[in-house]
């Protein structure tokens, strides 16, 4: 006679369902801000008060989260903690950018690049083109001017550095009439900064190099701080900028894309990231 094996697939996903509860419940409390009180943790994740209270016992009980006396509000503990610290050690926009750089490249076959906030302005670190690039005088390493590149503009428009706006000012002292037509009002620098952010994203047309247009989004780290920018560029004659064109719409996507992966949480629709 053949002893029959008990079933263990119930409790095995009875086991699944507690830890997508508990993942759940720690989710719902980084929603929260951080703090909130078991009603509004309850609220969150569609529970009762008394389930949720069974969960934020066992999670105590592991240190990834704990009871503030005073208030009674659950917080994130030091073991949350240190889970988010680990996690914000392995981010790199630039190591996270690559991919994107890679499917922009081909999916509108232009070159595109990353650069971030150097010591002498903006600087390209990774950096593609297509199988048939134009020729462009940029490389990784190359450094970009603040006023007239897309990349500059965004640092300068999101980053309230007194570096950032002296060099501006400096290429604007010594820039020529052409260059100086293509920004306006009296106060064109400032004006160019609020026409960005309003955007949310730079344009240049033939403005650094003669024939070359390019877009570029900014990438924000956790805190809403530009922490690159995302770029891509090809012959005016053949690249769309529109603002409801394709290279606008990928280039963008792509650069919130890489904000999430930083730990940025994305603001309405037209609503422009401050620096804190």
């Amino acid at each position: 006679m053949t002893k029959q094996v008990p079933q263990r697939l119930p409790e095995r996903r009875q086991r699944v369902q507690s830890a997508e509860m508990g993942m759940g419940i720690l989710k719902a409390l980084g929603r929260l801000g951080g703090a909130a009180s078991l009603t509004a943790v309850s609220a969150e994740v569609g529970e009762s008060t008394a389930k949720v209270h069974r969960y934020m016992a066992s999670l105590s009980q592991e240190g990834l989260v704990f009871q503030d006396p005073s208030t009674q509000h659950y917080c994130l503990g030091q073991e949350a903690i240190r889970i988010g610290l680990a996690a914000l050690r392995q981010c790199d926009p630039i190591r996270l950018g690559e991919p994107a750089l890679k499917r922009l490249r081909e999916e509108l076959q232009v070159t595109c690049f990353i650069a971030v906030m150097g010591n002498k302005g903006p600087t390209i670190l990774r950096f593609e083109e297509p199988g048939l690039p134009v020729t462009i005088n940029v490389r990784a390493g190359s450094v970009l001017p603040m006023l007239w590149s897309a990349t500059g503009q965004v640092f300068l428009s999101y980053m309230d550095d007194a570096r950032i706006q002296a060099l501006a000012s400096e290429e604007f002292a010594q820039a020529t009439r052409e260059q100086r037509a293509s920004l306006h009002g009296r106060n064109p620098v400032e004006n160019l900064r609020k026409s960005i952010r309003t955007q949310g994203y730079a344009v240049i047309n033939d403005t650094l190099l003669p024939g070359i247009s390019a877009v570029a989004s900014p990438i924000f780290d956790h805190t809403g701080r530009v922490t690159a920018v995302l770029t891509a560029l090809g012959a005016s004659g053949g690249f769309d900028t529109a603002h409801d064109g394709r290279i606008v719409s990928l280039v963008n996507g792509e650069a919130s894309n890489i904000s999430m992966a930083l730990g940025f949480e994305a603001r309405p629709s037209g609503a422009a990231a401050t620096q804190p």
